[in-house]
């Protein structure tokens, strides 16, 4: 407690955006390495038998609209990579600045399928820079 009675203030621990100088996990992307590197073909990804992996996925989003799913805001994004489509689903989100129709995306999580199509809920994701579609 501090000399008001109060509880002292929290200190928040930073950690490195994914691709930022310092970031330690080679699986992010970085300076050195192009955004494809470590991406799986969204057609390559499926449940296996052993269970739903961690996949990384890269590619340019079709169409971003909002939904309502279970009663709560969400948007929704169409990401195809040229092989194949999946649904980028954000649960509690109306909009994210940067995602947009057109912008490429780098995403990772663990896809579910849900009415026959395959979907990334809540993944990490990093804007790639305009230019780079």
């Amino acid at each position: 407690m501090s000399a008001e009675g109060r509880p002292p203030r929290r200190r928040w621990k930073l950690f490195p955006w994914p691709g930022a100088k310092g970031a330690d996990r080679a699986d992010l992307v970085g300076d050195e390495q192009p955004a494809d590197a470590g991406c799986t073909r969204i057609r390559d990804c499926a449940e296996g038998p052993e269970g739903r992996e961690v996949v990384r996925v890269t590619g340019t989003l079709r169409a971003v609209t909002q939904r309502t799913v279970a009663g709560m805001p969400a948007l929704q994004a169409e990401l195809d990579d040229g092989s194949a489509s999946l649904d980028v689903v954000w649960l509690g989100r109306r909009a994210i600045a940067g995602i947009e129709p057109g912008r490429a995306v780098v995403a990772s999580g663990r896809i579910v399928r849900t009415h026959g199509r395959q979907v990334l809920f809540n993944p990490r994701y990093q804007l790639q820079p305009r230019g780079q579609e």
